[in-house]
């Protein structure tokens, strides 16, 4: 019996895929496994941890946020400070709707507001006014809507920043410019438990930049993994270990240089718990 003869076309794919196979095997050998990064789609992956962007979160377009008070530049009494927004086109205590309600961590009580000073971790208000108790000294406020499962909103309106001053100010306290490139720190916070573990969610915001491959970015190094982040939206990390975790933020230029600012390299730890 003769041996069976492939047709010429047949026996070039299988050459050319032996070849796509060899190369595939080569170029994994020649990767530290502690160190092996890889890409599917928007996914990066690094020493088992994923990070992947999403924005397909209902959106609230129309929705505004203003600090009514304590003013801009204004100076309050020492203590408690009182804190009064006007709000459009948003609500307060709703549960947001979408995929992403069933499996991140999610506030019970709904929609709310973030309110973050001299970018320390915020406290969720679920109404536009209550008071918040403040040491003495000048403080950057910014406030921006959230959804039940702590999204940001990101849009202009979303968001409110501003200096105020609470009783004295210490002597040579550099001014805050506003108009400068900022980076705020949101999530992860605290302690994660179950299935909310399962999928945390990193989340910040930028005042007066953008980020683009090959631009400004924010390098997000997790656990000692360097990410970076050339989308400004928020991100599902996966596979994080149980224990303490740590998340490092920095808003870097092209070069990967960190951009000055006070709050644009920031660190924080949160917790991952069966």
């Amino acid at each position: 019996m003769k041996p069976f003869a492939l047709l010429p076309g047949v026996a070039l794919l299988l050459a050319l895929a032996a070849c796509d196979a060899a190369k595939i095997q080569s170029d994994t050998s020649n990767s530290s496994t502690a160190e092996m990064v890889t890409t599917t789609a928007a996914t990066q992956a690094k020493n088992g941890i994923r990070v992947t962007p999403f924005n397909d979160s209902p959106k609230f377009p129309e929705a505004q946020l203003i600090l009514k008070t304590p003013p801009a530049g204004s100076t309050v009494p020492s203590g408690a400070v009182a804190f009064d927004y006007d709000l459009s086109n948003f609500l307060l205590t709703k549960m947001t709707g979408g995929m992403h309600a069933a499996h991140l961590a999610n506030s019970q009580k709904g929609q709310h507001i973030h309110n973050i000073i001299d970018n320390e971790p915020y406290t969720a208000h679920y109404d536009t006014e209550f008071t918040k108790n403040v040491v003495d000294g000048q403080h950057v406020v910014l406030s921006f809507l959230s959804r039940s499962y702590h999204e940001s909103l990101k849009h202009r309106g979303a968001y409110d920043l501003r200096v105020v001053t609470v009783g004295k100010v210490a002597p040579g306290t550099p001014k805050f410019d506003v108009t400068a490139p900022h980076l705020f720190y949101s999530r992860p916070k605290d302690v994660y438990t179950g299935k909310d573990a399962e999928r945390v969610m990193l989340d910040f915001y930028l005042v007066n930049t953008t980020l683009e491959p090959g631009g400004t970015q924010v390098r997000a190094t997790i656990n000692g993994a360097e990410f970076m982040l050339d989308q400004w939206a928020p991100y599902m990390m996966e596979g994080l270990p149980i224990g303490e975790n740590t998340v490092k933020l920095e808003l870097v230029d092209a070069s990967g240089n960190l951009i000055p600012g006070p709050y644009n390299s920031v660190t924080r730890n949160f917790s991952i718990q069966p």
